[in-house]
């Protein structure tokens, strides 16, 4: 049974507290896992949490921070150590290829996985295209070249019990109609409707820009930093990052089905704050303030 889910390894900001680790995502995607910015602590996170270096087919960081990627050196090294069997694929700003290359070789192991390094440039980038879907990325505003990702599934057909029954289609015949787009006259359009392909969204450090609402857009699911409350929305500019209200505003103009809220800053004691401000933003569907160790499953599609 396919399982599209997000784990949840970490959601501090630059500073670790003693609930919360610096950054970590695990997105399942079916039977694939795509690793999102491994902070410091990684690699103890995923033990914890019932991860598995096995698990992760793709590593996507969006910028190279230590709180976004210095867990790479340990998770690189634990992939080789544990034989993972399959290639794993990583993406990164161009522009810290250096840091992806010294947090590779940090230290001395014997590599024995496939690592291949596929970095992202430009405003827009499609950084990887399965059967599955597509990886789309987006340049961020922060003080470090920084990307946002978005995980898009082809759109496919939902078949109609009803209307094959009229037309007199069962058994068999179904799939031929599939397979075949037409059977005795009838079309497979006739007999379907469109069914959207899911979408995902990672936002991490950034001021509001084009690629923010760009990724959001009509995603299931977004996750995206909310660092500081409105209160303080001259320092999350000032430093390049959104605020609850702002995170929650994003979320309800693009439509977004599930917010998950992450990325705090150390400063702020009541986590039931940021979704408050992010409804009192408008937005007014399914919300996660991300703890650690969670684990938040995408919505199921609607008809």
């Amino acid at each position: 049974m396919s399982v599209r889910e997000l784990v949840v390894l970490g959601t501090a900001s630059q500073v670790p507290t003693r609930h919360r680790n610096h950054n970590g995502y695990l997105l399942r995607w079916d039977g694939e896992g795509i690793l999102f910015d491994p902070g410091e602590g990684t690699q103890r996170q995923m033990l914890r949490a019932g991860v598995a270096a096995h698990d992760i087919n793709r590593i996507c960081v969006t910028h190279f921070h230590g709180d976004h990627s210095l867990g790479l050196a340990g998770v690189i090294q634990r992939i080789n150590l544990d034989r993972v069997p399959h290639p794993v694929t990583a993406h990164y700003p161009l522009s810290g290829e250096h840091f992806f290359e010294r947090l590779r070789y940090a230290t001395a192991y014997r590599e024995s996985v496939q690592l291949v390094q596929q970095p992202v440039a430009g405003d827009r980038a499609v950084p990887a295209t399965t059967a599955s879907y597509t990886l789309e990325a987006r340049r961020l505003s922060h003080p470090v070249e920084s990307y946002g990702y978005r995980i898009v599934e082809p759109d496919g057909r939902r078949i109609l019990p009803a209307l094959l029954a009229e037309r007199g289609i069962k058994g068999p015949d179904v799939g031929r109609l599939q397979r075949e787009g037409e059977l005795n006259g009838v079309t497979l359009d006739e007999v379907s409707e469109i069914r959207r392909g899911q979408r995902f969204a990672f936002v991490m450090d950034t001021r509001l820009c084009a690629g923010v609402t760009e990724l959001a857009d009509g995603c299931d699911m977004l996750v995206i930093e909310s660092t500081f409350l409105d209160g303080d929305l001259q320092l999350a500019e000032d430093h390049g990052h959104l605020t609850a209200g702002q995170a929650g505003a994003v979320a309800r103009d693009a439509g977004v089905r599930h917010l998950v809220l992450t990325h705090f800053s150390q400063r702020y004691s009541d986590p039931e704050e940021f979704e408050r401000q992010a409804r009192a933003a408008g937005f007014e569907g399914e919300l996660t303030v991300a703890a650690d160790l969670v684990r938040v499953p995408l919505p199921k599609r609607t008809p």
